[in-house]
């Protein structure tokens, strides 16, 4: 953090954007925007307001949120939260998901065409692993891993491992994966699926389990059910696809359980998805295309809600 936050202070000494957008609550992207706050350069942030209390992203998206000059949230929730925290209401779009609009352009991979290309063999709908460390639980990481692949096991299906992030604990999850994948024929571990092939499963998987935000923002549209193991994602709204488990095995076997009972998943036709329909990233570029970048912009003001009277 420290390096990046210097490296981007010498480049916007050099050469200073109208304006910088930012995505999400990556520790990475922080060092960005306070390297940009000297330069009093307008910070436009995207997916504020959200909750993850199982992650230290929470201190940093909530940083980003007073660094920034424009907020474009996921929810309403999370747009009442970012003017909770005393952004003025005219610098919050509530726009949906981004990550959404690419249902609309990306096609989808069949079965046969998503064996050939990760040369997989799935003879029934597999289960996708998706399971990324807790940071303020990362010492539990193996722990809580072990606990999941002890589930996974339980069950006759397929198994399709993605990557985890770079958190601290991901390399204790990759090499697990890599020997668990090697003692089972049926399981196997694809490091980069892609966009199109990460919906392309999402699409034909029986089930998700794991511990992303994609079971709670892009899952619903496919109607696919996620197991939701653990802390990391406490706090975000939940669509209705989301089944919450702790970190033992019993308690992911009872949750890939319900999962895969056929009626769950029926419950899960035309539903409402909390984080939108697409057409995100319109709405932000028009806000971008509109906003005035001016001295009104730059200078915050804190928005006090109203006084609430004592009893």
């Amino acid at each position: 953090m420290g390096l990046a936050t210097i490296d981007y202070a010498q480049s916007f000494s050099r050469f200073r954007p109208d304006i910088l957008v930012l995505l999400g609550d990556r520790f990475e992207r922080h060092a960005t925007a306070f390297a940009a706050l000297p330069f009093k350069i307008p910070l436009a942030h995207i997916h504020g307001g959200e909750l993850t209390q199982g992650a230290i992203d929470d201190n940093f998206r909530h940083s980003m949120t007073k660094l920034s000059h424009l907020h474009f949230v996921a929810t309403g929730e999370y747009s009442r939260r970012v003017i909770q925290m005393g952004e003025e209401p005219w610098r919050v779009m509530n726009c949906g998901a981004l990550s959404l609009d690419n249902l609309r352009t990306i096609s989808l991979l069949n079965p046969p065409e998503i064996e050939a290309r990760y040369r997989l063999r799935l003879h029934r709908e597999p289960l996708l692993i998706t399971f990324h460390p807790v940071t303020l639980e990362f010492e539990e990481t193996a722990v809580h891993f072990q606990e999941l692949l002890g589930a996974v096991q339980h069950f006759d299906l397929p198994v399709v491992f993605t990557f985890p992030n770079s958190d601290t604990g991901g390399r204790v999850i990759f090499s697990m994966i890599t020997d668990f994948v090697a003692s089972h024929s049926s399981a196997a571990f694809v490091p980069n699926l892609g966009t199109q092939g990460y919906f392309s499963f999402m699409k034909l998987a029986a089930a998700m389990v794991g511990n992303s935000s994609s079971g709670l923002i892009e899952a619903p549209v496919f109607q696919l059910p996620v197991v939701n193991v653990g802390s990391r994602q406490e706090g975000r709204v939940k669509p209705a696809n989301i089944i919450d488990v702790g970190c033992s095995t019993g308690e992911i076997i009872d949750g890939i359980k319900k999962a895969l009972e056929p009626g769950f998943r029926a419950g899960l036709r035309d539903p409402v998805n909390p984080y939108g329909s697409g057409g995100a990233s319109e709405k932000i570029v028009q806000r971008l295309k509109t906003v005035n970048l001016d001295q009104e912009l730059l200078m915050k003001r804190f928005h006090d809600l109203p006084a609430q009277v004592s009893a």
